[in-house]
């Protein structure tokens, strides 16, 4: 049973970490009339911090919520998300320091920044740039709706209370920028590893062990210890999808160019794996959830599995600060990815189309703005029918649609010779295939069952690489395959 001082312990959580981030404009302080300053944080963390902020964009509600969500209604389907951490690190390795190295000799603060310079083209950077924006709301709805099944657990009034959390998320981001969730990040993340270890060392221990959890959990159903080879398809592409997206969200770039160094940026590829442990123990305990429920989770209640488990088998007051764990670790994240948005509407719809010659403190007031916008439009995005399933699917939903900045970002860190227009015919096909691709599957999943259950956004992204591809072989032919832009390629080479 819950009680007012449980409540009390779970609200002075989560307004600590808030003032942390009104308090970190006193951090490394500097006038926030710029957009280096207050978007990147001047690019002056270390290692440290980076490591806390990028983790801190791991996990999020996705983590604590969503994926024993999927676990605990889909089975080993919901460990794809262990596979797609393993894989990120070495595309974060090769491509980001690269981006890192032009955008600082450029002062670039968006990836549609680099766009517009490699292809001369200020409209593709502002697909590119719209693309992001589109692709970060689902995925702050994600944090949204993570919140409203913990508040709902505490019998805490749910619309009051998201509304009052977010206006102040966006206060502090308001006036700390990068900075805020960065210094919050850090106690965000130290709350939730207390928290999860306890949990995935407690729980087993109620249950047997694993070895009997694991049992218990096969006879139940077969699904939570084996792939059921009609999902193989959607688990691979899955892993390989949100491997490859992550980094080109725009709270990835964010994060990425607020690194002081390359090597900031190649420890943290190589560091950021131990978080992965953390995820793996968090999977589990949606098979948990399922053996202390006796079956599946049907998908309608899935997102409430780990909340679920957790009022069961905890002490309220600890159940508070698990809870409270959960929601600082959807607020923190919902500032960075509201704060990139910010920036690439600033920089590349304002900057480019509206206010040409715009000093940097009007643009970094303007940003400041904006993320109070971009926050409200995620609530859209938090009444969509994945919304009341899966939740994982928000934000798989929005790697779909990122997935399509792909050859535009990732491929044009490394080549000249990419033809902006077979790019931006690219991008159109994709993103027009993810749309009716996912109308189709009714905005419940990602996955397209008449295609053996592949995600949308790999196969549109495979649609929108042959359409570049026969864009280029077009351009070859008619003797425009010369290079693009005005960046020289060995701008792009970091330099340590």
């Amino acid at each position: 049973m819950i009680t007012i001082l449980d409540q009390a312990i779970f609200f002075v959580i989560v307004v600590l970490v808030l003032i942390a981030g009104y308090l970190a404009y006193l951090w490394r302080r500097a006038p926030m009339n710029s957009m280096d300053e207050w978007g990147l944080g001047g690019r002056r963390f270390g290692t440290v911090v980076v490591w806390f902020l990028l983790g801190g964009d791991l996990y999020t509600a996705y983590t604590l919520v969503a994926v024993p969500g999927l676990t605990a209604s889909s089975g080993t389907l919901g460990m794809f998300a262990i596979t797609y951490g393993i894989m990120i690190y070495p595309i974060v390795y090769g491509t980001m320091p690269r981006l890192w190295t032009i955008s600082k000799k450029r002062g670039y603060i968006t990836a549609a920044d680099f766009v517009k310079d490699r292809f001369n083209s200020r409209l593709l950077a502002l697909l590119i740039a719209l693309t992001g924006v589109v692709a970060e709301l689902p995925y702050i709805a994600l944090q949204i709706v993570g919140i409203k099944y913990v508040l709902s657990a505490l019998s805490i009034p749910v619309t009051a209370a998201l509304i009052i959390a977010f206006i102040l998320v966006a206060g502090f981001t308001f006036i700390s920028g990068l900075r805020g969730p960065a210094l919050t990040a850090i106690i965000k993340d130290a709350i939730v590893w207390a928290s999860v270890l306890v949990v995935v060392i407690y729980v087993p221990i109620t249950l047997g062990g694993f070895h009997a959890m694991f049992s218990k959990a096969a006879s139940i159903s077969l699904a939570t210890v084996k792939l059921s080879p009609s999902l193989e398809l959607g688990y691979v592409t899955l892993a390989l999808g949100s491997a490859l997206a992550l980094f080109l969200y725009p709270h990835g770039v964010a994060g990425t160019l607020g690194s002081k160094d390359v090597k900031t940026i190649k420890r943290n590829a190589s560091l950021l794996p131990l978080y992965n442990v953390l995820l793996l123990l968090v999977a589990i305990l949606g098979i948990a959830a399922v053996v202390e429920r006796g079956s599946l989770y049907p998908k309608s209640i899935s997102s409430l599995a780990f909340p679920d488990l957790v009022l069961k088998v905890f002490p309220p007051a600890f159940t508070s600060f698990v809870f409270a764990a959960v929601v600082v670790g959807s607020i923190v994240p919902a500032s960075i990815m509201a704060l990139a948005s910010a920036n690439l509407l600033t920089r590349n719809l304002y900057l480019e189309y509206i206010n040409k010659g715009a000093p940097q403190q009007r643009q970094a007031f303007l940003s400041r703005i904006l993320v109070f916008v971009v926050i409200v439009a995620a609530l859209a995005f938090s009444l969509v029918p994945a919304a009341s399933g899966d939740i994982i699917y928000l934000q798989t939903m929005g790697g779909a649609f990122i997935l399509q900045t792909l050859p535009a970002v990732y491929m044009a860190l490394f080549t000249d010779k990419l033809n902006k227009y077979a790019v931006g015919l690219g991008w159109a096909a994709g993103m027009v295939l993810t749309v009716v691709m996912l109308f189709q599957v009714h905005l419940v999943t990602s996955l397209y069952g008449p295609l053996g259950d592949i995600y949308i956004g790999i196969f549109a992204l495979v649609v929108n690489l042959g359409v570049v591809g026969l864009g280029q072989a077009i351009a070859f032919a008619m003797g425009q395959a010369k290079p693009q832009g005005n960046i020289d390629n060995r701008e792009l080479v970091p330099q340590e």
